[in-house]
């Protein structure tokens, strides 16, 4: 363009021509080939007004004719190329050009001779810092404050998230300077883009501004101001994946629809539904692929295409099994199996056999994955086994127990363990108590998942030296039983032992025949059985839900002659949370033993009211009918209350309750004489249960009562 070549060619002429020169004034370039210049087209500038009379004037430094002489020609045609500058088509003039310019300079160095002069040495540069400055304080930052705002997304309901969100809402209302609030407010800007486009509006703008109210005020407000536009809802809807069983699978498990909205939860959501579902449903192979939506802008409408590698159709055939140090066979893990060979694969057995090996309690590392054999079933679908990747952890653990009640005193339970001394999951167990009213050791061999799944087989062998104020006695023991248990780790909704045990004790008594206390020696035989249903969320520590347990005893107690007789108990418990922090918890208890008088009833099979697991308030075995020298007899049948309320707050918790109970002669709990206690409670909450920390008095006291009672134990009192 002509302007490109009159005003910058000319420039760079002028540029070249002066190149070397040590100084030129800019005036000698700025007045080159600028517009409007004579011989461009242009008018005449208007002339430059004459100094004032006496004014010393500036002599040109450069005559017009001297220049223009040493310029090259330019001609008409502004599209012909440029004329080269070297050689230059006017040496002579160009030569006498660089004389004028250098005879200028040497005019100029006599009046200016600081241009002459060495610059001063450094160290006579002042240093000092510079003066403070009144009213700022050294090393204190400063802080510009700012609010902000949004408007334009409550309405599609994605305020709230943008505001959890917010780098406008981080920054606490302060910045160092406004820059930093513009930057704040820019990520804004994107954030509020994406939450929309999450929500299906794609055509989603988002500006900002920075504003100052009131007007000069300094304070700082920035608005976030968004536009939703329309909203994309789902178009056609396609699955590409090879055939599947039934053909609808992939299609039955994502729920999406055409014409709902197109929402980037609710897509991904029905993504991952379709990965949950295909491996629960004989595919454990399957993996979804990347989606694609092609957004129709007119019609505001996204079509969706999922593709799908379903792998093959497969069925459970058996087990594998690798590790450095493996702790089971494949035959023990296939009695953890909840499915057998043949059944169509279900992801949720592969979790559920996991879930078993690690309650075992038995492994520093496991896994289980499902690894593709080559082999057909009988039904086409390919078998795959189940690798179990295992590592065993430290077998042996010491245990302990501490706990304190009015009436019990101390006691300190502990126990040593190994738990797969006979493999597989063969456990020795020795343990003994200490304490003010009872000490004893036992050895007991425990095989878990005996034979089946879930079914324990325990053998004991105990002896117990017991001193209460009901009785004193020495007991040795061997028990048997085949149980399912619940456990911290694996909390079951149905649970059962039964089995027997054999009885040697040496008791005293009261006898009310002779009106004296004597010593007496009993053989028991008894066929002990229980079952529970629990659906409370919680082994030790339950918020909710209910749990009912049953006991029945078949016993024959000899001393002298055999006497049968059973031992009946029913007891149940209810949780409800009132709020998140507070649950209402209640239980009731009742007992029973047809078939033998009390007296004839060793002391240490009798029924008992009164402690911490029962009638808070009162001793351990405080409760019911006493013997003429005071001291507690206990009877053939019992009923108990309690309710409490719990309220939490982080990892303690205050507790009030209510307790009530008696023990009666009798074969059946009349309800006559109900004793009351009532208490407060406080709890710590650690990752393997509440400690308890309880504190309790009798509500009509009677004498020889106590007036207080503590207890200290681990978990909820039931």
């Amino acid at each position: 363009m002509r302007v490109g070549l009159n005003g910058v060619g000319v420039k760079g002429v002028c540029a070249a021509l002066l190149a070397g020169v040590a100084f030129v004034p800019d005036m000698a370039c700025a007045q080159i080939g600028q517009p409007g210049q004579p011989g461009q087209g242009a008018p005449m500038p208007a002339p430059a007004p004459t100094p004032a009379e006496g004014t010393p004037q500036d002599e040109t430094i450069v005559p017009d004719t001297l220049f223009e002489a040493a310029m090259p020609p330019i001609g008409d045609d502004i599209d012909a190329p440029l004329n080269p500058i070297t050689p230059v088509p006017n040496a002579e003039a160009l030569d006498k050009l660089a004389a004028g310019i250098e005879g200028k300079l040497e005019a100029i160095k006599p009046d200016e001779p600081e241009f002459a002069a060495a610059l001063p040495p450094l160290s006579e540069f002042a240093l000092a810092p510079p003066a403070e400055v009144t009213g700022v304080k050294d090393g204190k930052t400063v802080v510009l404050f700012y609010d902000w705002e949004v408007a334009g997304l409550e309405e599609i309901g994605a305020e709230a998230r943008f505001r959890e969100l917010s780098a406008l809402r981080r920054g606490k209302g302060k910045a160092a300077n406004s820059a930093m609030v513009s930057a704040r407010a820019s990520e804004d800007e994107r954030l509020a883009v994406r939450l929309m486009q999450s929500l299906g509006y794609y055509d989603a703008t988002v500006i900002s501004t920075i504003e100052q109210r009131p007007q000069n005020s300094g304070k700082l407000v920035a608005v976030v101001t968004a536009t939703p536009g329309p909203l994309y809802r789902i178009g056609t809807i396609s699955v590409v994946a090879d055939p599947t069983v039934p053909a609808d699978l992939i299609l039955s498990e994502l729920p999406l629809k055409t014409g709902d909205p197109l929402e980037a939860d609710r897509v991904q959501g029905a993504e991952a539904n379709v990965s949950l579902r295909l491996p629960q449903r004989g595919y454990p192979f399957a993996q979804v692929g990347e989606r694609d939506i092609l957004l129709d802008e007119e019609a505001h409408t996204g079509d969706y295409t999922l593709p799908v590698d379903t792998g093959p159709r497969a069925s459970f055939r058996g087990f594998q099994t690798e590790g450095r140090r493996p702790v089971f066979d494949t035959d023990h893990i296939a009695i953890l199996a909840r499915f057998r060979r043949d059944q169509l694969y279900d992801v949720r057995h592969v979790d559920d056999l996991r879930e078993a090996l690690i309650a075992t309690s038995l492994f520093s590392t496991v896994s289980v994955e499902p690894v593709r054999t080559g082999e057909k079933g009988p039904d086409g679908t390919e078998y795959v086994d189940l690798l179990v990747r295992q590592t065993a952890g430290r077998p042996r653990t010491l245990a302990g127990e501490l706990g304190y009640s009015t009436g019990q005193g101390i006691r300190l339970e502990g126990s040593w363990t190994h738990r797969n001394l006979f493999p597989p999951e063969g456990a020795l167990i020795v343990s003994g108590v200490a304490g003010t009213s009872e000490q004893g050791a036992s050895l007991t061999f425990r095989r878990s998942n005996w034979r089946q799944r879930d079914r324990t087989l325990t053998l004991a062998l105990s002896a117990n030296r017991s001193n209460f104020d009901a009785y004193e006695s020495f007991t040795g023991a061997f028990s048997a039983r085949i149980s399912r248990d619940s456990t911290p780790i694996w909390q079951k909704r149905w649970t059962y032992y039964y089995g027997f045990e054999i009885v040697g004790s040496n008791e005293d008594r009261f006898n009310f025949n002779r009106n004296a206390r004597d010593r007496g020696t009993y053989l028991i035989g008894a066929l002990p059985g229980f079952v529970g249903y629990d659906t409370s969320d919680n082994l030790l520590n339950p918020t909710r839900g209910f749990r009912i347990k049953a006991n029945v005893s078949p016993e024959a107690s000899v001393r002298g002659a055999a006497r049968p007789y059973a031992r009946l108990m029913l007891e149940g418990t209810a949780y409800y949370p009132v709020t998140p922090s507070i649950v209402i918890a209640g239980r009731a208890r009742v007992g029973s033993i047809p078939g033998i008088a009390r007296d004839d009833l060793a002391p240490s099979r009798r029924y008992y009211a009164g402690g911490g697991g029962s009638v808070r308030g009162f001793g351990y075995q405080e409760l019911g009918p006493r013997s003429p020298d005071g001291k507690p007899v206990g009877g053939r049948s019992l009923t108990e209350f309690a309710i409490e309320a719990r309220y939490r707050f982080g990892n303690f918790g205050i507790v009030p309750f209510i307790d009530a109970g008696q023990v009666y002669e009798g074969l059946y709990p009349t309800g006559k004489n109900m004793r009351f206690g009532a208490g407060i409670g406080g709890r710590f909450y650690t990752n393997f249960g509440p400690l308890r920390v309880d504190v309790a008095t009798p509500i009509n006291r009677q004498p020889g009562e106590s007036r207080i009672s503590l207890y200290i134990s681990i978990g909820q009192a039931f």
